[in-house]
Parts: C-alpha cells; structure tokens; sequence
C-alpha cells in the first residue's frame, strides 16, 4: 500500500505542479495523514497551502463552518459533514481543491449513542462545485483504518484531478489549423 500512495502522491504532484493549482485538508480521524501524503512529493510547497486536523465538533464548526445542525442531526461521521469540511478547507486556505476525512479510526466497539461503528470512515475530495465522497466501514484496527481512509481519499482526489484538470489541459494544448 506505500508504493500504491506514494506512486497516487506523485501523479497528484505533477498534475498540480502543471495546473497551477493549489490544494488544503480537513482531517478528523486521519489526524494529518492526508497532509503528510500530499507534501511527502518534493515541490509540495507550490500547491499546498495547508492543513486543518479538526478532532472535536467545535473545531469542525468554528474553523471549517460546518453547520451544528447538521453534526446534531446526524453526527459528524456523516457524508454531509465530510462534503462541508471540504467546503471549509477551501474558503479557509484559499485553495482550488480540499481533502476531507471524518470518522471513527478505533479502537473500540460500536458508538453507543449513534450505533456507528468502529471503522467508519467517510473521505471527500473536491472543488466548490464538485466534491466526490466515500464511506468506508470495515474496521481493521486504528492504523490501517487511518491508512486505509488516506489512501482511498488521495485516490478519490487524483480522479477528480484527473477529470476536470487533465481535460482542461488537453484542451489548452490542441493545436489548431
């Protein structure tokens, strides 16, 4: 799985490099995971701009403006919240693209007031039109649950990447006669 996320870090490298792009994080239960893998590529430092690790509700609302409604209606291990914490990163860094991660990495058992279980990971990546997200649910215990959610969120960003800024870039070097 190292080769596989340093192999996704790299291709996302190079796509922001020659997009001129920038990207940000929010990160509950991955807790700088996602960061890490992004500016793991030397030249990180021209597109990324920062990170968020936002473990309490509190943060998530205050820092990110994720909506409390939404936390006490369905918690924050939910799509909504993982779609709006992207939506934070962005307005907060001033970035094009944002990762998201919320969940529960463990250990333990199922959360007893909300019935969520242990291992699930909601991850979301995207623009301030289009955020792409995915729910993961098999708890493997902490650390491959926190890598398991990072690979799968970089994975998730390289596509969207390779969809809205690849098109556009080939649609820039068509040459015409």
């Amino acid at each position: 799985m190292e080769l596989d996320i340093r192999l996704t870090s790299k291709e996302i490298n190079e796509i922001l490099w020659r997009t001129h792009k920038t990207i940000s994080t929010a990160e509950s239960c991955t807790a700088g995971k996602i960061s890490s893998i992004l500016t793991g590529t030397p030249g990180a430092s021209a597109y990324f701009k920062g990170g968020l690790v936002a473990y309490t509700n509190e943060v998530k609302i205050q820092m990110l403006g994720v909506d409390s409604e939404v936390i006490d209606a369905h918690t924050a291990v939910c799509e909504e919240v993982a779609r709006q914490m992207v939506l934070g990163a962005i307005k907060t860094f001033g970035t094009d693209y944002a990762v998201a991660s919320t969940g529960f990495a463990g250990p333990g058992g199922p959360d007893l007031k909300t019935g969520i279980r242990v291992g699930t990971i909601w991850v979301a990546a995207g623009n301030a039109d289009n955020i792409v997200t995915l729910c993961l649910t098999e708890d493997e215990g902490r650390d491959h649950n926190i890598l398991k959610a990072s690979a799968a969120a970089i994975h998730i960003l390289l596509e969207l990447l390779k969809n809205d800024l690849d098109e556009d870039d080939s649609e820039s070097n068509v040459e015409t006669l």
